[in-house]
């Protein structure tokens, strides 16, 4: 009886490793397909076109900033209050924010979700009960108790938990794709 325990508790480890990294890898595609549609929003011909015009606005207020921040450090430095040095050193910060509020937050988008669909593809070649240790220090300290009722509420609330996550990150995912329209569109 003893070598068919091991036998099979063998082949039903192998099973539930199995059934997990399907699981996980289904998920992690699926949601990694999703987030990769909300990038590939940025190559649309009508978001550049929107992109551009918030560009050339962003150019058009940088310009006209400019003129009024050298209009306004002569205006002061004609009192004796002018500081040509924070003026240029304004000028510039402007332009570095000017040149890029278009094209770095679209980068952190398309970076943040490539970290997310490599990490999740990287959580699928853990095992099994490498990813629930936690789980498991829980369980152990729950049959400390001995009363299956709790271990059960336990069980549903983990799994309850664990929707409740995998949901929240999903609507947060397509979330980030709006807000960042929304940033472009009105400015960083």
């Amino acid at each position: 009886m003893f070598i068919w325990d091991f036998v099979a508790n063998t082949v039903f480890d192998q099973i539930l490793d199995w059934v997990y990294a399907q699981i996980i890898s289904f998920l992690s595609e699926f949601f990694g397909m999703i987030n990769e549609i909300t990038v590939e929003l940025f190559t649309y011909p009508w978001v550049e076109a929107i992109v551009l015009f918030f560009s050339y606005l962003g150019w058009a207020l940088y310009i006209v900033g400019v003129i009024l921040a050298i209009f306004e450090c002569t205006i002061a430095y004609q009192t004796g209050q002018g500081n040509i040095n924070a003026t240029v050193t304004n000028i510039f910060k402007g332009l570095f924010a000017t040149y890029l509020f278009t094209t770095v937050p679209i980068a952190l988008f398309e970076f943040c979700v490539t970290l997310q669909v490599d990490f999740s593809l990287n959580i699928t070649s853990l095992s099994f009960p490498d990813v629930v240790q936690i789980g498991t220090l829980a369980q152990s300290c729950l049959n400390m108790t001995s009363q299956l009722s709790q271990n059960a509420i336990f069980c549903i609330m983990l799994l309850l938990a664990l929707g409740y996550c995998v949901i929240k990150i999903f609507f947060a995912s397509l979330k980030r794709g709006g807000i960042l329209l929304t940033q472009i569109a009105v400015g960083s």
